[in-house]
């Protein structure tokens, strides 16, 4: 199920996948697909991740961008885990995401891990401002009315943690979209100087779920 909800004015509608769908615009964004995560800490020395985040984020992409029939792709930043995942694309990945961006306008948000996309073809912005939202990869906390992405918000419902947008008045946080992304609980404090109560969480999964975000009691049944 959906979340329908106004931002600036402006009709739009959280995925349960952690996509933002906007109609009148024939959009779809996404945050934070971090494509190549396993490899870039396998390059690393880190933990040994199966390979397989790049086929499920990709996956969930193309089954929203059919149910949705959006003409314009936005991805907010961090797209890449890091400068080298956006080479080291499989040939099938190549060509998947190749296929998708066809037909369609597309655009990348430089993100903190990676540089816009060079080799992909789309249009490369640091934001992009579409009416009276702007898109950035990081929230500004001297602006309103723009959705970012960045800290991966997240949220516990009973015993199960779930990704989450973090909505106010002025402005809209999106989750990782991306397999393998950790993030930051709801309540945390990095998001008290972005987002203002009255505020919402939505949290994302087999459907979306809205919790009051408004109080520290509140707060806390969050996590």
């Amino acid at each position: 199920m959906n979340y329908p909800f106004t931002l600036a004015a402006q009709s739009l509608t959280a995925l349960p996948s952690g996509a933002i769908h906007w109609p009148a615009q024939n959009l779809l964004c996404v945050s934070d697909l971090h494509l190549g995560k396993s490899l870039r800490m396998a390059r690393r020395g880190g933990s040994l991740l199966p390979p397989y985040e790049v086929t499920a984020t990709l996956t969930k992409l193309d089954a929203d961008i059919t149910a949705t029939g959006a003409k314009h792709i936005l991805c907010l930043g961090d797209s890449f885990d890091d400068a080298q995942a956006e080479t080291d694309l499989t040939p099938d990945h190549r060509i998947w995401l190749t296929r998708l961006m066809a037909g369609r306008a597309w655009t990348w948000i430089a993100g903190n891990h990676d540089p816009a996309p060079l080799t992909l073809g789309g249009t490369n912005k640091n934001e992009a401002t579409i009416g009276p939202l702007t898109f950035r990869h990081i929230a500004d906390p001297a602006q309103i009315h723009d959705i970012s992405g960045h800290y991966h918000p997240k949220a516990r419902l009973k015993t199960q943690s779930r990704p989450c947008f973090l909505l106010d008045k002025s402005r809209l946080i999106m989750p990782a979209y991306g397999t393998y992304t950790g993030g930051l609980w709801a309540d945390d404090a990095a998001f008290k100087t972005l987002i203002t109560p009255p505020a919402i969480a939505i949290l994302t999964g087999s459907q979306c779920l809205a919790l009051p975000l408004t109080s520290g009691s509140q707060t806390r049944r969050l996590r």
